[in-house]
């Protein structure tokens, strides 16, 4: 494996061979990183195990490394922050590399990453094409092989449209889940901290590091305490009817329902459901009173600079039209929104998600030229509405149309942002890697709650994830209780105990007392020793329940004792 100095100097050498300039506002010299990959390589050699080591990390530059000038993509707007943004000091903290700062659409407004000063960022795979934007250098710099990881930011889908438009991950994780803190904002609600790579699993790796509260962000939030850590099984994912897909081409369709048809062959129930509600409240980010927190953001600024050279006229001209617009307008529309949240809970209630193109086609820099602003509302037909009804999204590939990448993404509702890799990852047969919070509890299952057996429903109606099949410690025997269905019931002894085949779950704490408290008799929770040492809560049940019950221990766990019965 390359050690990080290896790493960085192959990312040198790739920016140079690529010669793509407007892809980066600061990139930071690279004597500069490579002391810093000298300065890791001896902490590793120390025995320390940061999580990303080496890991290299190209920076959107509306978020704040320590340093580096802050510019949000204009000249006059630059200042140079003495501490990093809260989502790059843990990625630092954790061993991640920063190569530099990357280009946007200005202010984060856009979604074609044209509206820059610094350059209009061509597509890596078609240069006559749009990268798309805000986030467009982030996601050229992951798409050309330069950086491991990249940070976006999203309000209308700046961490999912560059995605599709070059076939990467583009993790969106739940509002203030990643602190905000050191980000220029945008609409300060509904933006969103991004991560852009190549794969799911590297993409969670850092956006697992990255999340958790900051007291410095006050829209930050923690994971709840019931939080979902899986889809249910069997899985249930919802799609737009015809209707919902009438803006793609006939390709695109197509391509979408290849898409829905490999989850329906994993197992996935899949329905269709009328999403207009859902477009009807994107069009209110844009279109309606909403776009006063773009005003409230820097609309100050580009009052005062509104003729300046570096000022990209579509952006100011869209930020500062809303100086006009009322409170009493505000108030209205944030009332409409919460209505819609409503309904999308409503439309989804017993959805695990919503599978949905990331955009519509792929325009080129011409047309993109010819209509700033229509173009730019077509590419977030299916992304603006996610973060105004606070949900979370992960786009992956799904193949081409027209002859171009294709992407879709999974939706899923506040906090449920494994639940979306998970689905993801069918759809791309790749490792969907963790983001959920490391505060859940193991449980050991033993018998009808085991995979396939029939009350695993309840484990997984709660979100549970599967981690592992193990056995236990050789110190307990295992007995056929009499109830309905049929259970086992597990016994610690001083002597001739055995090690007993078991299933061990993850579960949140609030699901596990959910859990706990429709547990019936003779059942109980108590704590558990694995093979491999380890104490985790598992069933078992006292000595009078096992009284006169037939002592199976011999089978060496219940399924093959199930198995025995023919």
């Amino acid at each position: 494996m390359p050690t990080p100095s290896e790493r960085v100097a192959a990312a040198y050498a790739r920016i140079a061979e690529v010669d793509r300039p407007e892809v980066w506002i600061t990139l930071r010299p690279e004597q500069e990183v490579a002391m810093e990959a000298e300065a890791l390589e001896e902490r590793l050699a120390s025995g320390e195990e940061p999580p990303l080591a080496g890991v290299l990390v190209a920076v959107k530059d509306n978020i704040d490394v320590v340093g580096l000038p802050t510019t949000a993509g204009h000249p006059r707007y630059a200042y140079t922050p003495k501490v990093s943004a809260t989502a790059v000091e843990r990625l630092v903290s954790a061993g991640a590399l920063v190569l530099g700062k990357t280009n946007l659409d200005q202010f984060a407004t856009g979604l074609v990453g044209t509206r820059s000063p610094y350059g209009a960022v061509r597509n890596a795979l078609d240069p006559e094409r749009v990268s798309g934007g805000s986030s467009s250098g982030s996601a050229v710099a992951v798409a050309m092989g330069i950086a491991d990881v990249a940070l976006g930011t999203d309000t209308a889908g700046s961490g999912r449209v560059p995605a599709a438009l070059h076939g990467i991950v583009g993790l969106k994780p739940t509002l203030g889940l990643v602190p905000n803190a050191g980000v220029v904002p945008a609409a300060a609600p509904y933006d969103s901290v991004t991560v852009f790579a190549a794969d799911q699993a590297t993409a969670a790796r850092a956006l697992r590091v990255m999340a958790g509260p900051d007291p410095r962000d006050p829209n930050g939030r923690a994971w709840p305490a019931d939080v979902r850590l899986a889809p249910r099984d069997p899985a249930r994912v919802a799609v737009p009817d015809a209707t919902g897909l009438a803006p793609l081409s006939d390709a695109e369709r197509d391509a979408f329902r290849a898409a829905a048809a490999r989850l329906v062959a994993a197992g996935v129930a899949v329905e269709e459901v009328d999403i207009a509600p859902l477009l009807e409240a994107a069009r209110l980010l844009y279109d309606g009173a909403l776009v006063a927190e773009r005003h409230a953001a820097v609309g100050a600024f580009l009052a005062a600079h509104r003729e300046d050279e570096g000022t990209d006229p579509t952006v100011a001209g869209i930020i500062l039209a809303a100086a006009d617009l009322s409170a009493p307008a505000l108030a209205t529309d944030q009332h409409r929104l919460a209505a819609y949240r409503a309904t999308a809970r409503e439309l989804l209630d017993g959805c695990d998600g919503l599978l949905v193109p990331t955009t519509v086609g792929h325009p080129t820099l011409a047309e993109v030229a010819a209509d700033p602003v229509g173009v730019n509302s077509r590419l977030g037909t299916y992304t603006n509405f996610v973060n105004l009804l606070d949900l979370a999204a992960v786009a992956v590939p799904a193949g081409t149309a027209d002859g171009r990448t294709f992407g879709v993404s999974v939706v899923t509702g506040a906090f449920e942002d494994q639940v979306a890799l998970d689905l993801a990852g069918l759809l791309t047969d790749r490792e969907p890697g963790r983001v959920h919070p490391s505060d859940v509890v193991e449980l050991a299952v033993f018998g009808a709650h085991l995979r396939g057996q029939p009350l695993a429903h309840q484990l997984t109606d709660l979100g549970a994830r599967f981690l592992e099949d193990t056995e236990t410690g050789a110190e307990y025997r295992l007995y056929a209780l009499d109830t309905v269905p049929p259970k086992p019931g597990l016994q610690r002894v001083a002597r001739d105990g055995a090690a007993i085949r078991c299933e061990v779950w993850l579960i949140s704490r609030a699901g596990l007392g959910a859990f706990l408290a429709g547990l019936p008799a003779p059942m109980s929770l108590g704590a558990v020793t694995l093979a491999d040492g380890r104490t985790v809560v598992g069933f078992g049940c006292d000595a009078a329940a096992v009284e006169g019950a037939q002592d199976i221990t011999g089978h060496g766990g219940w399924l093959a004792y199930r198995k025995s019965l023919g």
